[in-house]
């Protein structure tokens, strides 16, 4: 299942495994509260991911951020 969230005024394609038990919404609500934090709370390497996210992937409690740079890919918890 595929969405989109708004993350510094950019549209992000946000992408759910079918396995995923929680509910959608909690699950997006939980995602836009740790991206809000994170980017303002964040290390260096985790705020340069944020700044060139392009997508994001939901793999159980998981969320995979997704950059331009492979290389600056992170995986973040939700709970």
């Amino acid at each position: 299942m595929k969405t989109l969230i708004f993350f510094q005024n950019k549209k992000i394609p946000v992408y759910f495994n079918a396995e995923n038990k929680q509910p959608v919404q909690k699950t997006l609500k939980l995602l836009s509260s740790a991206l809000e934090n994170k980017i303002n709370n964040g290390k260096r390497a985790l705020q340069k991911c944020l700044h060139t996210l392009i997508s994001i992937e939901i793999i159980g409690s998981e969320a995979i951020l997704h950059s331009i740079r492979e290389d600056d890919t992170l995986a973040l918890s939700l709970y």
